[in-house]
């Protein structure tokens, strides 16, 4: 029973630990542009102890984001307070993307920071393209599947071209509404063996980083108690 106060000390120490640096914030959610290309987002925090606290380091869990802290600046004495930003490089994003950030501070094990923050990047879908995985299992029957590929902008966007990495599949593409709607149907040639395909949909988008979307088809063998 002697074993219990201690651990109870243990937990509160965790605790408090994880609030040495209080966040206005621990998730932000940036709404942005389509021709945008990067993002930055702060997060003001501040040192709310009777304690100097002491950021040991500091980083995201993606390539796609830098991060860095105002200054330099890694000691905050009581009621000191800081900032942190993320820059956050929107590649061929689109849609919905969630990025980490994770901040250690002085005393923190490696593999549990004190600091876990999110930002939220809502970035226009100019060029959407459904399903973008097709599936077909090894044996099965190589029927169609039809993916829809719909616009939206100001002005129309046409398909180019679609062409596949791989022969082992034959694509069409057809225009249900110009500049706004189309279908592209994939055919496996065989099931009896696997197969991956990366197939490539050129547009006439202005925004270069909207104007190539991509697909995956892929021959498989089945994954048991998988969904079909």
């Amino acid at each position: 029973m002697k074993r219990l106060p201690l651990l109870l000390a243990l937990g509160l120490l965790s605790v408090c630990g994880a609030a040495e640096l209080s966040f206005d914030e621990t998730l932000k959610e940036v709404h942005v542009p389509p021709d945008e290309k990067q993002v930055a987002t702060d997060f003001v925090f501040e040192n709310k102890t009777d304690k100097p606290v002491t950021i040991a380091r500091y980083d995201s869990t993606c390539s796609c984001m830098s991060v860095q802290v105002k200054g330099g600046k890694l000691i905050y004495q009581p009621g000191e307070k800081g900032v942190l930003r993320a820059n956050f490089d929107m590649g061929n994003f689109s849609g919905t993307v969630d990025k980490a950030v994770q901040l250690w501070l002085k005393g923190d094990p490696a593999s549990d920071p004190s600091v876990k923050l999110t930002v939220r990047v809502h970035i226009p879908v100019i060029v959407n393209v459904e399903p973008k995985t097709l599936r077909w299992e090894v044996g099965a029957k190589p029927e169609p599947i039809v993916v829809s590929i719909v616009t939206d902008y100001e002005k129309p966007i046409h398909v180019l071209s679609a062409e596949c990495g791989s022969d082992a599949f034959d694509i069409e593409v057809k225009t249900v509404e110009n500049g706004k709607k189309y279908e592209m149907v994939v055919t496996p040639k065989t099931t009896e063996t696997p197969s991956l395909g990366v197939i490539q949909i050129t547009t006439d988008c202005p925004i270069p980083r909207h104007a190539t979307q991509r697909a995956f088809a892929l021959v498989r063998q089945p994954v048991p108690g998988e969904k079909k």
